[in-house]
């Protein structure tokens, strides 16, 4: 028995010794780098005392599970003895998931494009005074100089003199940044009138920027951009054909390029080409969420099939790969696999024949370009759609219909052989901010596209949030390994209000409108700027950091201020709360001066200013549960970016502000602001 003790014993011991303090972190990234023999420390008060009390500088490390660069520098640097050294001797070394603390990669990004006057990314290496104040600033850094970048031992060392040799230059420093910093925040302009100028110009804008051969609005590398797209769809059904053409165009060759996957579906964050055909290959679901609900959308403005195929992958994907067991959805698919990125997902032609028919490879390799050059690395194929079936078809002289299921076949067998495979890492813990934009567009495309059982799994992941993630009347962050924890941003609680106004138009229950309206309650109580109006990223008794961001311009994600806005003064329309649509309009105001001078940095913005300037339709059901299920199925794909609606089946109880007489058969009331028509008794006339 002693000897077993003792064995254990030694087992713990040589396992602490081999690991760092991020071994008992439930971050995944975190993880990743527990076995470091860098003296890690995750964010928090005892390195944060550390620093303080030994007069150390910090070197903070910024980054995420899938992010191939970080895993390159991991292997450079943070894994090597000899950098290891250096920095445990200079430093005091933080760790830190961007995906579970936000509010600090925002606060450091910024603090890195005033330092260098450039973008940042990740990985995000900053070195901060004891104070948290940023010093120095870049992203990877090789051991060794290379790629025109210095080595890391030889930028510690000097970081580390300038600290010590020239304090005052540094601290001189730190005071104009956190001033610079400090005039970031949006100023209060008063009163703006409010016109529809700025949605013009936006469109205007995008068409200056747009790629008339591939789609898209930048040069390489592209990323999807959602808000951007989202916003041209909205102006679409407004009569804008420029706009609609820059959506449909742009979103047709993102589905027929490499940057979605077109074996087992789902989009990676971005592509490094101008053709979207090779992607950094992390699939992350804070990028497929708001792009269901935009090829959705697509499908129901142009009845396109590659669309409606488009958006069934992004499903098949999240269902089969991303679905936690509570029904809420992991975070990310890492861009490696056997240390290699994209390795999971590549092929020779060989491959591919060794695995097909000689039927089935002549339609697949026209169809996914494996008879043109290699498109990756010079020596691998990354399936992109090369060639339109029907035109393979004809060149092959077969039946589309023939040619269709060869390619189907095709599809499966090589999806089984790829599956045989070592997968890419995944990130398991679940987000709510990011669980919200995924809700949110499974019901949008839900209802669109008449899936009830893609509805379902929104519900579904609805209840996982409220049970796991909603504790006396606050949400948390992140959930892992049973245990939610970190207290929540405004992106979760603005993400989560919109994702319960698509639910409850998908298949209203009472449990969600009773939640959204606590939703909004606890946005104005712990993060609207009363006074000045605005969010802030923060909540009132979050952690106070070296400033307290107020973001309104979309990135890869929607602007928290925006959906918050546009959420707000949705939910104030619907239920006739002024408190709601004054919030809203005090953030609009608050960053109208900023939109002005960049309208199509603000799309979200631009769409609470659009329903600000018009209320949006507001399309009331009321009836039996069955005729109700048969108009709105009808209506789904009918309907606009502008409408809203809401099936209330008979006996269901509902706010006052949506209470209207009960039938024996489907009626239609359709308001607009406080203006509504006589009820509607025929679903054409509702349709129209």
């Amino acid at each position: 028995m002693a000897e077993s003790v003792q064995l254990l014993t030694d087992l713990i011991n040589y396992y602490a010794a081999m690991t760092n303090r991020l071994a008992t972190e439930p971050s995944p990234y975190l993880q990743q780098h527990a076995g470091n023999p860098v003296d890690w420390y995750p964010w928090g008060e005892e390195a944060l005392d550390r620093a303080r009390r030994e007069d150390r500088p910090i070197l903070l490390s910024i980054g995420y599970s899938a992010c191939h660069w970080c895993h390159v520098m991991a292997h450079d640097c943070f894994e090597d003895d000899e950098v290891a050294a250096v920095m445990n001797r200079l430093f005091v070394n933080i760790k830190v998931d961007r995906e579970e603390r936000p509010d600090l990669d925002q606060i450091y990004q910024a603090a890195h494009q005033l330092l260098t006057q450039r973008g940042g990314g990740w990985p995000l290496t900053v070195f901060l005074a004891p104070d948290l104040t940023p010093f120095f600033a870049g992203t990877y850094f090789p051991k060794t100089p290379r790629y025109q970048l210095p080595g890391f031992i030889d930028l510690m060392e000097n970081v580390a003199r300038a600290w010590h040799e020239r304090r005052g230059e540094v601290l001189a420093q730190n005071e104009a940044v956190r001033g610079m910093l400090a005039r970031q925040q949006p100023a209060p302009g008063g009163q703006p009138e409010l016109t529809d100028v700025l949605l013009g110009e936006a469109v205007r804008d995008l068409g200056e920027a747009f790629d008339p051969v591939w789609g898209g609005f930048s040069r390489a590398p592209k990323f999807p951009r959602p808000g951007e797209l989202f916003y041209l769809l909205r102006q679409a059904q407004r009569g804008d054909a420029q706009a609609r053409d820059m959506a449909l165009f742009t979103l047709k060759k993102m589905a027929s390029g490499g940057v979605v996957d077109q074996l087992g579906g789902g989009f990676c964050r971005y592509s490094v080409d101008e053709q979207w055909a090779i992607p950094h290959f992390e699939k992350m679901l804070y990028d497929n969420g708001p792009l269901l609900h935009l090829y959705a959308d697509a499908w129901a403005l142009s009845g396109d099939t590659l669309f409606k195929d488009t958006a069934e992958g992004i499903v098949g994907w999240l269902l089969r790969e991303m679905r936690a067991p509570e029904g809420g959805f992991y975070s990310a698919l890492d861009a490696d696999s056997e240390g290699h990125e994209g390795k999971y997902y590549v092929w020779t032609p060989d491959e591919v024949r060794a695995r097909l028919s000689a039927e089935e490879y002549a339609v697949a390799a026209l169809v996914y370009g494996f008879d043109l050059p290699p498109n990756f690395e010079n020596a691998h194929w990354n399936p992109i759609l090369a060639r339109p079936l029907e035109a393979v078809a004809a060149e092959l002289g077969l039946p589309e219909s023939e040619a269709a299921a060869r390619l189907k076949s095709a599809r499966q067998m090589l999806f089984a052989a790829r599956e045989t495979r070592v997968h890419p890492g995944r990130d398991d813990k679940q987000l709510t901010s990011w669980n919200a934009l995924m809700i949110g567009g499974l019901a949008h495309a839900g209802r669109v596209m008449n899936r009830p059982d893609w509805i379902a799994a929104a519900h579904a992941a609805i209840d996982f949030l409220r049970a796991n993630l909603w504790r006396d009347g606050r949400l948390l962050a992140s959930f892992k390994h049973g245990e939610a924890r970190l207290n929540a941003y405004l992106d979760d609680y603005a993400f989560l209000l919109d994702a319960l106004l698509e639910t409850l138009q998908a298949g209203y229950r009472k449990q969600d409108m009773t939640w959204a309206q606590e939703l909004a309650e606890a946005l104005l109580a712990h993060f609207e700027d009363a006074d000045a109006g605005g969010f802030f990223f923060t909540s009132h008794d979050h952690e106070a950091l070296i400033t307290r961001p107020k973001p309104g311009y979309d990135n890869a994600t929607p602007s928290g201020n925006g959906v918050a806005a546009f959420a707000l003064q949705r939910l104030g329309y619907l239920l006739g709360e002024p408190r709601y649509l004054e919030a809203a309009a005090r953030c609009l105001h608050l960053f109208h001066a900023q939109a002005v001078q960049q309208p199509i940095a603000y799309p979200t913005l631009l769409a609470v200013l659009d329903e600000a300037l018009v209320p949006p339709r507001v399309i009331l059901l009321r009836g039996p549960a069955d005729a109700l299920n048969e108009w709105t199925a009808t209506l789904g794909p009918k309907l606009g970016a502008r409408d809203l609606v809401l099936a209330l089946p008979n006996g269901l109880e509902v706010p006052a502000a949506l209470a209207k007489p009960e039938s024996d058969r489907p009626a239609a009331w359709i308001c607009s602001g406080t203006a509504c028509q006589p009820p509607l008794t025929d679903l054409a006339a509702v349709a129209n």
